[in-house]
Parts: C-alpha cells; sequence; structure tokens
C-alpha cells in the first residue's frame, strides 16, 4: 500500500456516521486536490469494514459507485440519516 492510499484510508475512517464527504474533499485533505479518481479506484478496491467508503460522494450529490453495489450504498446511507432521492443525497440541515 503507498502512502497516498493510507492517507485516504485514514481520511476516509474519520468520517462519523451520518455525514459524508466528497471523493473530491478526500483527495483534497490527502494532499493531491485532483486526483478524485484516484480516491473513487482506492475505495472500490477496499475491503476492510472499518472503512467506510459508503461515506463517499460525488461533488454533484449523486452517490457514485460501490463495491457492494449502489442498493447497499443507498441503504447504508439511509440508516445513518441520509436522505437520498433519485441517487443523491440532500442535505437534511437545509
Amino acid at each position: 500500500m503507498n502512502s497516498f492510499q493510507e492517507k485516504v484510508y485514514e481520511i476516509v475512517k474519520k468520517i462519523p456516521k451520518g455525514k459524508v464527504l466528497t471523493y473530491k474533499k478526500v483527495a483534497q485533505r490527502a494532499g493531491r486536490s485532483k486526483a478524485w479518481r484516484a480516491v473513487g479506484n482506492i475505495l472500490a478496491k477496499n475491503k476492510n469494514p472499518n472503512i467506510p467508503c459508503h461515506r463517499v460522494i460525488r461533488t454533484d450529490g449523486k452517490i457514485g459507485g460501490y463495491n457492494k453495489g449502489a442498493r447497499k450504498k443507498i441503504e447504508l446511507l439511509r440508516e445513518e440519516g441520509n436522505i437520498i432521492k433519485d441517487g443523491k443525497r440532500f442535505d437534511s440541515k437545509k
């Protein structure tokens, strides 16, 4: 595992239940602001259940990919209190 992967996993591990970050925001926090696709590829290969990859979404609010399928990602996000409609997350605090 390279240092960028490690940084991505550490950032994603810290996303609190009920919250999300975008792939772009994770990339920025990991020190490579334009590497959002790399973040997606790293998370797609993750098998560690302690890294909540389902909490990372696209910048446009769409849920993005998930290695256990989109339905499972939506289910997990909803269980954590996120509002998902038409494949997009809406901030319940707005």
